[in-house]
């Protein structure tokens, strides 16, 4: 029987326990009988010798290993980062902060911006038997994602978490595995395929055309349900051949619309719905259990919350996979046999089954896939949405280049969206401030050093089979690193004389896609996704404006946030993260049609 993470996790520990039990029992024995103990009975000494001197034995080990690791650190020369000190017992008051704010907290000033004001942006944070690193600082991501490269691994502490989601996908391997994955996925990205937007095309069709539908009849739409279906739509057709056709079901009414629950609710259990929704439950769970530490597996000690959502996902992937395999085989034994290039015309499955017909490896490559290229797409163009309703300036800017470059209906083309420099400035300060991926992991696969803070400083050591958590969110909006402005939303600081001050001389302040060799193969691909899907939006509405009734109430900004400072104190919607960021509630908007005659 499979045990849940809980349970697995209590049979460890007993087992701990057990073999500490009798280890400090045999000690007691041979004691008693050498006489050394022999002034109490021997039972004494069995029931009480272990007590005291468990939390003895966790002391000492903890204490060897401090010593070590800063024997370690001082041999390379180095110091150790600045350690978090809490005010409970290890630090349990900094983990009950992680979990019990997690609703509540504005994403850009939770504890772990907080602590980087408070010791610096590179430190340590010891909970419980948990130790863990973090990270803003760019020289140091840059030695985790390239500089020193070898040095560091997803490693096991991020798949136990993840590995019931991502199994042996991209995301969540190294090495040899790894490696296969990048290979297999790598001639699929080309400069002559990401070209091709007849997919995009079709589907921008539908979401703007549902889109109007509902916004004549005078309710707003939730935009991020909107593409979200429009990115799902377009990955997997684009990965598999086989749509799973979510703007073909009704979109969402507000919280308040006239109509009833039974309506507003029937969505939910249709096939595409359950689909969408149980791949946004599992990366959920899986964010849950990067935040809890070491101790998530006590909230799962009954059930594998991942299982559930995870079983709608492989229900519907596997018959296609499944599918896709067999008419592969039937070729094979009819001797049609094919090159392993990637063809004209053919989906991503189409060239993975002809690479390997292993289920579990095809099918964990697909989620990984679906994750990245569906996920931050949505999430940005949310984002985008967001700023486009809150700054008109920006929005009609914008219209003004697309309907000059484009026109008000003329399909864009791949030389079109090259030469759309104020589009790609409102992309890339929309991945600036809200990064899809704005907290990620790694682990130190040996011992190693970052880069001194300053010149005359030393570098920092990191040991072996740590776990660090950076985030370029936090990175993104440093004042030091992008001005004094750097929390303002302008998109032509990648256009002006700031582009050059900041970003040109150190490119790693900037990474919405990560950077070395696990630099997103989709980026250039992501990129022209949402510039397609901007230019058709707004060839076809001239106004975007933000709806605040139809937000959920529970959904809406804290009270709290206006004593916060920085964006909190103005920011319009509530930002979460599972995996990728998102908008608590959804993203409610009103658009105006352009005028059908507009050139």
């Amino acid at each position: 029987m499979k045990l849940t993470p809980g349970l697995e996790m209590l049979k460890s520990v007993a087992l701990y326990i057990a073999g500490s039990i009798a280890t400090c029992v045999g000690v007691a024995l041979i004691g008693y009988r050498l006489g050394a103990l022999s002034a109490l009975p021997p039972w004494y000494w069995f029931f009480l010798f272990p007590v005291p001197a468990l939390p003895l034995v966790v002391g000492l080990k903890y204490s060897l290993t401090a010593l070590s690791t800063r024997r370690r650190a001082s041999a390379r020369g180095a110091c150790l980062p600045p350690a978090v000190k809490g005010k409970k017992i290890g630090n349990t008051d900094i983990l009950h902060e992680i979990i019990g704010k997690v609703e509540t907290d504005y994403i850009g000033s939770g504890i772990f911006a907080q602590l980087v004001k408070q010791y610096g942006p590179t430190l340590n944070i010891r909970i419980c038997w948990d130790n863990m690193f973090f990270t803003c600082e760019p020289s140091h991501i840059k030695a985790v994602l390239a500089s020193s490269f070898d040095s560091w691994e997803k490693g096991h502490r991020w798949d136990m978490k993840a590995h019931s989601v991502f199994g042996i996908g991209v995301f969540n391997s190294d090495g040899d595995m790894w490696k296969l994955h990048r290979s297999m996925t790598r001639p699929f990205f080309t400069h002559d395929r990401i070209g091709h937007f007849d997919i995009f095309d079709n589907h921008a069709e539908e979401a703007i055309t549902v889109a109007k539908e509902r916004l004549r009849t005078g309710y707003a739409i939730d935009f991020q349900d909107l593409i979200s279906r429009f990115t799902i739509d377009s990955a997997t057709e684009f990965l598999f051949g086989n749509c799973v056709h979510t703007l073909f079901t009704p979109l969402p009414y507000p919280h308040n619309a006239p109509i009833s629950t039974e309506e507003k609710a029937k969505n939910q259990y249709m096939p595409s719905e359950r689909f969408a929704a149980a791949f946004a439950d599992a990366q959920t769970t899986v964010a849950m259990r990067m935040a809890r530490g070491g101790a998530w597996r006590f909230w799962e000690i009954f059930e594998d919350l991942s299982e559930k959502p995870m079983k709608v996902v492989r229900e519907y992937l596997e018959p296609i996979i499944a599918d896709a395999i067999e008419k592969h085989r039937e070729k094979e034994r009819n001797g049609e046999l094919e090159e392993k290039q990637v063809q004209e015309g053919e989906t991503l499955l189409d060239h993975l089954v002809r690479l390997t017909t292993d289920m579990v490896v095809i099918r964990d490559e697909v989620v990984n896939i679906m994750i990245a290229g569906r996920d931050t797409t949505a999430s940005t163009l949310t984002m985008v949405i967001y700023f486009l309703a809150r700054h008109p300036r920006v929005m009609d800017r914008l219209r003004e280049e697309i309907l000059t470059k484009v026109g008000s209906s003329r399909r864009p083309t791949y030389d079109d969206i090259r030469e759309m420099k104020y589009l790609r400035a409102v992309l890339n300060e929309t991945l600036r401030l809200f990064p899809p991926v704005p907290f990620n992991v790694r682990q130190s696969a040996e011992d190693t050093t970052f880069p001194p803070l300053t010149p005359e400083g030393q570098p920092m050591f990191i040991p072996g089979k740590s776990l660090l958590v950076y985030s370029v969110l936090l990175m993104h909006r440093r004042t030091d690193l992008w001005g004094p402005d750097a929390l303002e939303f302008d998109p032509d600081r990648f256009i002006d004389h700031r582009l050059q001050k900041y970003l040109v001389p150190n490119p790693f302040i900037f990474l919405p896609f990560n950077a070395g060799p696990r630099i997103c193969l989709g980026q250039q691909f992501a990129y022209n996704e949402m510039s397609f899907m901007l230019i058709r939006l707004l060839q076809n509405f001239s106004r975007i404006e933000l709806d605040r009734e139809s937000q959920p109430p529970e959904s809406r900004p804290p009270a709290h946030w206006k004593d916060i400072p920085g964006r909190a104190s103005t920011e319009e919607f509530h930002p979460r993260s599972h995996v990728t960021l998102y908008s608590k509630g959804g993203m409610w908007v009103r658009m105006t049609e352009a005028d059908s005659d507009a050139t």
